[in-house]
């Protein structure tokens, strides 16, 4: 499968469904609950409008990519349950480092909670190195870690 660029608002409700059924885990895990919450239509389309969204299938994997200075954020990374394991967000992973090199962007950057041990496994099976440690605000500990993967040009 193929990832492809999501341009159409008829995609919204799937890829809405996609993350929420992939992130479903997370609830009761994660402090602060996941921004998932407050992800709408409208969010996806201004996600496009800043950066993009790529989807595989109908969607069964996605990624949220969005030019930063320095680095391009790799972000909202979800593969449905049925089909882990096939190496979709590795493909989606090397797909963010193309799009990085068309930018001429050095990096890719993303961000994981800190209870969440599994994804801090996978990431850096991925070639991605802890930078850093952020507390969202209202919180006086890290509630996230900060992974950066030098882009190959």
């Amino acid at each position: 499968m193929t990832p492809e660029l999501a341009a159409d608002p008829a995609l919204w409700p799937p890829i809405l469904a996609l993350l929420h059924e992939a992130f479903a885990y997370m609830e009761g895990r994660i402090d602060p609950p996941s921004s998932l919450r407050d992800l709408t239509p409208e969010a996806l389309t201004r996600q496009t409008e800043t950066g993009e969204i790529w989807v595989i299938g109908a969607p069964v994997a996605c990624v949220f990519l969005t030019p930063k200075p320095g680095a391009l954020y790799v972000g909202k990374l979800a593969v449905a349950a049925g089909h882990r394991g096939q190496g979709l967000a590795r493909r989606l992973v090397d797909l963010a480092e193309e799009r990085a090199r068309d930018h001429g962007l050095p990096m890719l950057e993303l961000q994981t909670r800190v209870e969440l041990v599994e994804n801090q496994t996978a990431f850096r099976a991925m070639g991605f190195q802890e930078v850093g440690r952020t507390a969202h605000p209202g919180y006086d500990r890290p509630t996230s870690i900060t992974y950066r993967r030098a882009v190959v040009f």
